[in-house]
Formats: structure tokens, sequence, C-alpha cells
């Protein structure tokens, strides 16, 4: 929204420049996100008055103008505009003056013929060309009534101002009006506020002679009313007019319309002005669209209508889109002579989904959406009736034509001066208190200690007694709150709860590992949103996405992270490490909200060892990413499993499923070439661990033991297996049969191929024995040995 601090003095004058006034309000609750300053970079520009013009001789697209700018001669100002004209009121910049972009005006000779000066279009000066009246868009301005030549243009013009840009929260749509705004700062400079003026000279013919309102839909419109307004002249709006809506944003068209949308601004409250000779009926009934119906809107558009819009007719076909746009063959043209003004109150969510289906964005609509204040609806009807009988001549007919009721235009709330004063730590008595209530224009009565406030309809934030507690707060100033110490009764040491530590831990695991943290959306396109899940779930879409490529809530944090590194990859980035520690959602049924849980996920492609100095440069392989997982497993002292597997996406050979106390948490693996080529990446391995799963186990107190001082004994096993069994099988076999003595266990070979038979591979395991009481003896290491060699011979091994 944009507030002319101009227009505003017509309401409330707070005394200050725009500047204060912007920060006072800020202060407040409402951001002013920029002051427009008209007048800056502007020097020496007045209104000039065109006596003569004669054609350029040598340019045919060139005219000479002697200028009466105020002084005692004439300026001579060659002028190249298609509508400079003799006898026009002109913007003039004079010698030595400034305009927007750092424009100097100097005397200048064109084809030979001197100029001191230069006629300008609205544009020169700073207005944006879209909002520029359409007469004067290709050529300079002219101003419609007399001005004494050598007055300061912006005067004229109603441009020597400062607007403010309002950038509100959706709950503050008071402020999307000059009215609404004008109680905020009368309210905060405790001054008295004015409101327009509606007193209207009616005529003795009735409106209800002339029209009949009837409203199928109660529920949907629950107020409709209309006035007419007869013999309206159609021409250009006051000038003051035209230059507050150009402030505004709105491009002025004429005096009808123009008090239209000049009411829409002052009130919030949207109209609608109908032709009424082309309504084509003296009934207007409101009801739902037909499924399929058709109308042509102003923008010359056939719009398509289902069975939730609302429509305001003519008994028979629709005559406008409520809320939303007027239908073309009963809008004001400048034939136009008699008027029905339209104010109303239409459901908010039924324009917010016929304006978005439509892709139908308008002043209208958006405050429609927001929900209007019903105290305003008669009042800016009568406001629209008023400007059409003082600036267009018409004749306005007594009496309303109306159909539903406004409701309660204001909502009672109960408060105390304990309530407030022990809620925000102010001191306020209630008369204090029902000062800032009624400077808000709210009216309050005082019971005892109780205080009953009248909230108006304009305030819809406003519902309950806390926000009445925010408004003294507001008003009275945030500043003036007491700064107080918290009471330390029972003082705490802060630490890190045992989760967060062990994230650190994480982190700093994984950052010394070379990789880098990513973070990601947590929406993926609902045909990846399954990719890598590590349950069968049903996934959660949303009901109104911004893209496609964002519909779902993922189900693993590998999409993305396989996206990022394709992007890095693709910049010549081609060593990518990186991790996440994010939420994956997986889906309980309709109605029922989604299983929220915590994954660590990873990526890694390239060389890990990159620099030449650091030795000889080394390829990421399925062995680096599964010591990154095993040194997280070290760091947070849990004993991991490992198991081969197949997962969809994944190499069917190199991938590994990890288990965590018998429970399958994640996976490491190598991405499947095919999925790797798509995304133009190299050998590229990932993992992903339910991160909430590790974060239960109690690892508890760590039990440190004795450097032991008695020597150990290593002895080495090759055996013969089927190719199918997995050496962890056989470690868990040595294991169970190893009794206290056995350590450790490592697999440091595995062969399959020549001399070996069909579907066999040879394994070689090292086995660590110790004894921390004792020196170990050969007799009782071959033993256990023998044991174990004995239990593998079982289970189907040949030792070699």
């Amino acid at each position: 929204m944009l507030i002319s601090n101009e227009w505003l003095k017509d309401y409330v004058d707070a005394g200050v420049p725009a500047k204060d006034l912007a920060e006072r309000i800020t202060r407040t609750g409402i951001e002013v996100a920029d002051i427009i300053d008209y007048s800056k970079d502007i020097k020496n520009v007045v209104v000039g008055y065109v006596t003569s013009k004669e054609k350029h001789p040598d340019a045919d697209k060139l005219n000479i103008c002697q200028v009466d700018i105020g002084e005692e001669e004439l300026v001579q100002i060659v002028c190249g505009a298609p509508n400079v004209d003799e006898n026009q009121y002109v913007i003039v910049a004079k010698v030595g003056g400034r305009l927007p972009g750092g424009i100097k005006i100097k005397r200048a000779k064109l084809r030979g013929e001197r100029s001191e000066g230069m006629i300008c279009s609205l544009q020169e000066i700073g207005v944006s060309s879209n909002v520029v009246p359409k007469d004067y868009e290709n050529g300079i301005f002219v101003f419609p009534s007399e001005v004494t030549p050598g007055t300061d243009a912006l005067d004229a013009l109603y441009l020597n101002d400062q607007i403010m840009e309002f950038d509100l929260t959706p709950n503050r749509a008071d402020a999307l009006s000059m009215v609404g705004t004008a109680y905020e700062v009368a309210a905060l400079y405790q001054t008295e506020m004015t409101k327009p003026n509606t007193t209207l000279n009616e005529t003795e013919t009735s409106a209800t002679d002339e029209l009949s309102v009837t409203v199928d839909n109660p529920e949907k419109v629950p107020y409709y009313s209309a006035r007419v307004v007869k013999n309206v002249r159609i021409a250009p709006s006051p000038i003051w007019m035209q230059a507050r809506l150009i402030k505004a944003g709105i491009r002025p068209i004429n005096n009808v319309v123009d008090i239209s949308n000049y009411v829409l601004l002052e009130y919030g409250q949207p109209l609608h002005m109908f032709d009424q000779d082309h309504m084509g009926s003296k009934d207007i009934v409101v009801r739902q669209a037909n499924e399929n119906e058709t109308m042509t809107t102003l923008d010359d558009t056939e719009r398509t209508l289902i069975d939730t819009d609302i429509v305001i007719t003519n008994g028979k076909e629709p005559i406008a889109l409520a809320g939303v746009m007027g239908g073309d063959f009963s809008e004001v043209t400048d034939q136009t002579m008699n008027v029905v003004v339209e104010g109303a109150i239409f459901d908010p969510v039924s324009i917010r989904h016929t304006s978005r289906r439509l892709n139908l964005r308008s002043e209208s609509s958006s405050r429609f959406e927001k929900g209007i204040a019903t105290e305003f609806v008669n009042e800016a009807v009568d406001r629209a009736c008023y400007l059409l009988e003082h600036y267009a001549s018409g004749e306005v007919l007594k009496d309303r034509v109306a159909q539903g009721d406004l409701g309660s235009l204001v909502t009672p709330i109960d408060i105390t001066a304990e309530k407030v004063n022990q809620t925000i730590g102010f001191n306020l008595s209630n008369d204090e208190i029902k000062a800032i209530f009624e400077q808000l224009g709210f009216k309050t009565i005082q019971n005892a200690d109780t205080l009953t406030v009248y909230v108006p309809s304009r305030r819809k934030d406003i519902s309950i007694k806390e926000d009445l507690i925010e408004e003294i707060a507001r008003i009275y100033g945030y500043d003036n709150i007491p700064s107080t110490l918290p009471v330390f009764d029972d003082v705490t040491s802060g630490k890190l709860t045992d989760r967060q530590y062990k994230t650190r831990t994480v982190k700093e695991t994984l950052e010394g590992a070379g990789l880098n943290q990513a973070i990601t959306y947590s929406l993926v396109s609902k045909d990846h949103a399954k990719d890598f899940a590590l349950q069968e779930r049903p996934t959660i879409s949303l009901l109104m996405p911004m893209s496609e490529a964002h519909s779902t809530l993922r189900q693993s944090l590998l999409p993305h992270l396989i996206e990022a590194t394709t992007y890095n990859v693709a910049r010549k980035n081609k060593n990518v490490r990186l991790y996440e520690i994010g939420r994956v959602f997986f889906g309980n049924g309709k109605d029922e909200l989604p299983d929220e849980i915590e994954y660590l996920s990873g990526i890694l492609t390239g060389e890990y060892v990159v620099n030449t100095w650091q030795g000889k440069k080394e390829e990421i392989d399925f062995f680096i990413a599964k010591g990154v997982v095993d040194r997280i497993a070290e760091k947070l002292n849990l004993d991991f499993t490992y198991k081969a597997g197949e997962i969809k996406s994944l190499h069917p050979g190199r991938t590994a499923i990890v288990s965590l106390e018998g429970k399958e948490i994640g996976f490491v693996g190598e991405l499947h070439p095919q999925l790797a080529a798509e995304n133009d990446l190299k050998r590229t391995y990932v993992f992903e661990l339910d991160y909430d799963a590790m974060m239960q186990v109690a690892v508890g107190y760590i039990n440190y033991e004795p450097i032991p001082k008695f020597p150990g004994v290593s002895r080495d096993i090759a055996m013969e297996v089927k190719r199918d069994m997995p050496s962890s099988e056989l470690l868990d076999i040595i294991h169970e049969n190893g009794e206290d003595i056995l350590k450790n266990t490592l697999v440091f070979d595995v062969y399959e191929g020549e001399h070996l038979e069909e579907g066999k591979k040879s394994v070689a395991i090292r086995l660590n024995y110790l004894d921390t009481e004792n020196t170990l003896t050969d007799e009782r290491v071959s033993k256990v040995h023998d044991k174990i060699l004995e239990a593998l011979k079982a289970k189907g091994a040949t030792i070699r």
C-alpha cells in the first residue's frame, strides 16, 4: 500500500516530517519499506503557458513555442511532443533546472533555433509510465484547468510529496486504506482524525423505483446494496484526484472510474460502477455461477466460470464477476449518463479461489480476500455518490436498494488494567488504557474495574483480550516496556544435551574427513519422492505446490544431494564430498500426521587425495565411503554390522546394508551406473543412516582397560567357501568359538578365479589372540584355534 503524506493530511496532520512519521509507524508494527520522494532531484520546474506555436523551419517533428513562465519576458522553447499546442498550461523545466536521473537543463540550439528550457512529460519528472493518463502517455502533460504561470509545477501537480510504502502483514488489512492509516496515525500522535465528507443533496426520486436487488446466495453474499446517480458528465478527474491515484500506483481514466478507485483507496471498500442504461434490466440478481457459464470481463477476455464463482447478473446473464472484475457491456464509457454504484460484502474464500483460478489479481480482490470493514460499506458508497455529485455533476437518487444484513459492526471484549499491567509490565490506569482505545477509534465503557472495548469491524485482527493488550503495547510504545532481570532462584549450569553433543561430534568427524555440510529442500518431485527410501510407506503431497519439482515431501535426503553434486560437477568442481542431517517424512494414511525421522546422508565422488604433496592421488571407492560410516560408529561408540544387499538405484554388487543391534538402519554403496550416467557423474558413493535410531542407543560410560603386560599371538586362516557366503558370517562363527582370548579378526584377502572350483572363493582371515592376565601358551592357542577350524568346517569351509 502506497500512502501519500499530502493525502493523509486531509484526515490527520501529525505535524512531523514523513521520515519521522515512517519511523514511528514502523516501530509500532507496520513496516514502512520505502519512502518515495517525488521532489527529490528536481529543481526549477514550473508551470508554463504556451502563447504560440510555430513549425520548426528545418525539422518536421519540432515546434517553436513561446512560453510564459511567470517572468517579464516570454521564453522560446523548441518542443518535439506531438500534442503540444498553444493555450496549454504545461510543465516547464527552466534553464538551470534539474530533472531525475541527473539531467541538467541548459540553453541550447536545436536545428539552429534557440531553446531556453524544456516542456516536460510526466515521465520526465519521475512518474512511472504505467500510471500516466493515456492522453499524455506519448507526449507532454497538459493541465486540465488554468494555473498561474510560474507556479511550482510540483505544487500544481500535488507531487511535492513523500509516499510511504507499507509492507503489510495479512492481519493488518485496515492499513490498506487512507482512513484506516489515519486512525493509526491519530492514535500514535494523540490528535484528531477527520473523516471524509459524505453529505448528499438527494433528489426526490427514489432509487427503489429504478432498481431492485435479489441475493440468491446470502451465505456467500451477506449484504449487497446499490445507489443510483443520474446525469453524470464523463470528463477528466480534477488534477488533485488524478495526482493521488498516480501516487497510489493507479492510472487515471475518467472522473467516474477514478472516483471508484479513489474511494477504494480511501476506505478500503471496493466498489463497482455499472452503466445503468447498458445493464439490460432493472433487476440485479446475485447468485452462484452456473457450471461452464461464460462472460467477457473488462479486459476483453472470455471467462469460463464454475459453480463456486459469485456473479452479479441482470436476472439473465452475468454483468460482473463479484469482487474481481466487471463485465464488458455494462462498463462505464464516455457515453455513460446514469450510474449504479455497488457496495457489497462477499465471502473472502470464494473471492480468493476465483481470483487465483482465473489469475485475476486486482486491488478489489486483494481487499475482499482479507475481509473488508462492514462499517464502511454504506459510507463508502455515499462518499462515491458525493464525489459524483461534485465532480461529475451527478444527481443522487434518494434511498439505498439493499438486501441482507451488515452484521455486527463492533466486537465487545472485556479487559482489566490488572491483566494489561501483569502481561506487559506497565503501570497504566483505567483512564490511560481507555484513552488509548478511544484514540484508536474503539468505543470503551468502564464498569467498575472492567473495561468493555467495542472493536470496530475494520480491525478484524483483534478478537481476544490478548490482541487488545498488544494494541496497548504498540500505541504506548514497545520502547517503554520496562527492562527487568530474570529471577534466579535455582541456577543450573548450561550444557549440551546428549543428542546435541553427539551431533556436534558427528559433524566434526565428517568435516574432518573432508565432507561439507549441505542443506537441501524437504520437497522433491513426486517421481523421486520414494527414491532410496528405507521404508515402504505412503508419501505426502502438497495440495497447491509452487512447482512439480517441489510437490512431495522426501523420504530420502539423497535425491537432492545427487542434484547438488551434479550441479557442482557440471561447473568443473569434480571432487565433491557432501553430507546432510535432515528430516524425511513417511505418511500414515489419510487425515493422519506423517512420521518425521531424522536421517544422516552423504555423497562422495571424484578424488579423495587430490594434492600430490600429500601422496599418490586416490579415487574415492566403496571402502572410503564405508570407512566414513565406520568412523561415525567409532566416534559414537556404536557397533555397526554390514551385509551385502540390494537397493534400487544402487550398484547391485557394491551395496551393503548397515545394521545396529540387529535392526537395519541404512546402507552404504555405489550409485547404479545408469543413474550416475544420467547425472553425468563418474563413480559416486552414497550412504544413508537412520540418525534417530543411532541417537536412541544409550552408550553409557566408557570403561578403560590397562595396557596388557603380556604378548599376543596372531594366526592366519585361509579357506575355501561358497561364493555367496558373506565374510561377516565367517567372522561371526570365529567369534562365537574364540572364547575369551580372541581379541579381534581381520579379513585381509578375498580371491575368486583361477585354480578354484566354480562357485567357490578363497577368504583369508587374521586372528589375534591375547590373554590380559597370563602369558599365552601354544597349547591353549592351538586348542581354541582348532575349535574354530572345526566350527568353520562344519559350515562347509575347506581349510587350505
